[in-house]
């Protein structure tokens, strides 16, 4: 059995802008603007507060103070024209369970336990039960019976859909009832996108000390990758370390 402490988080996309298109908008509007800016997401979210005044070569020169007004004034859907894409692994289905309850703003795909098979998953090990050495062989031994029964049933079940004459389809019908006995702690991947604002929220919630520890390890991590991403836009979150040596993220521009 596999067993699994520390979680992946993938930055898999950005955004790229059209420079092309972008200065025939403007020369058909007889505007000039220029940014400092190479983040495509910078660029896009400042163009678009822009376009909402059409003040294109106007007030704020740097794409660092026009965005870190837009962040003190609170006008928080400028934010979500930038988008970013992650992949994270080595995370359990508890995580996916809070994770997805994120909904504006996201989009998520899930590894299918329905397709996937998962007589060999990894499993997904809390820090405090690993801590402790009669605690971890509780914790070992349920999901070595959870596995061994996975197994069982999704032999048993294969059987019983024998008469099913497509087999992907016995596959499918065996391991999505067989499924049901694994626990929380069954390691899954799941493909997260989303604009700038919904993922300030996230960090906001989730790099927090009164979130679940596995899902502020994740939101610290994506939370760092962001900040280096996108300086204008999170460079303003502050990380402090609690006694457990998780780290939470805090801003004082909270709920743009």
């Amino acid at each position: 059995m596999k067993i699994i402490h520390e979680p992946h988080v993938y930055l898999v996309g950005r955004q790229a802008i059209d420079r092309d298109a972008i200065k025939q908008f403007l020369d058909d509007h007889d505007a000039e603007w220029q940014t400092d800016s190479e983040v495509g997401a910078e660029v896009l979210a400042e163009m678009a507060g822009r376009l909402c005044y059409m003040s294109f070569g106007k007030g704020r020169k740097t794409n660092a103070e026009y965005l870190g007004n837009i962040l003190r004034m609170q006008h928080g859907s400028v934010f979500e024209h930038a988008v970013w894409n992650f992949v994270f692994t080595g995370v359990s289905r508890s995580l996916t369970h809070e994770l997805v309850r994120h909904r504006a703003g996201f989009g998520y795909s899930q590894l299918s336990q329905r397709y996937v098979d998962e007589s060999e998953t990894e499993f997904v090990e809390p820090d405090c039960i690993a801590s402790d050495p009669e605690l971890h062989t509780v914790w070992e031994e349920s999901l070595r019976q959870s596995q061994e029964a996975y197994c069982r049933l999704v032999e048993g079940l294969t059987h019983k859909f024998a008469s099913e004459e497509s087999k992907t389809m016995r596959r499918k019908l065996a391991r999505q009832a067989a499924r049901s006995v694994l626990p929380n702690a069954t390691e899954t991947k799941i493909f997260i996108t989303g604009n700038a604002r919904a993922w300030r929220h996230f960090i906001e919630l989730r790099a927090n000390e009164h979130a679940e520890t596995e899902i502020r390890n994740v939101a610290a991590r994506v939370a760092h990758i962001l900040q280096r991403e996108s300086p204008s836009m999170f460079g303003d979150y502050e990380f402090a370390a609690l006694e457990d040596g998780s780290e939470v993220a805090s801003t004082e521009n909270r709920k743009i």
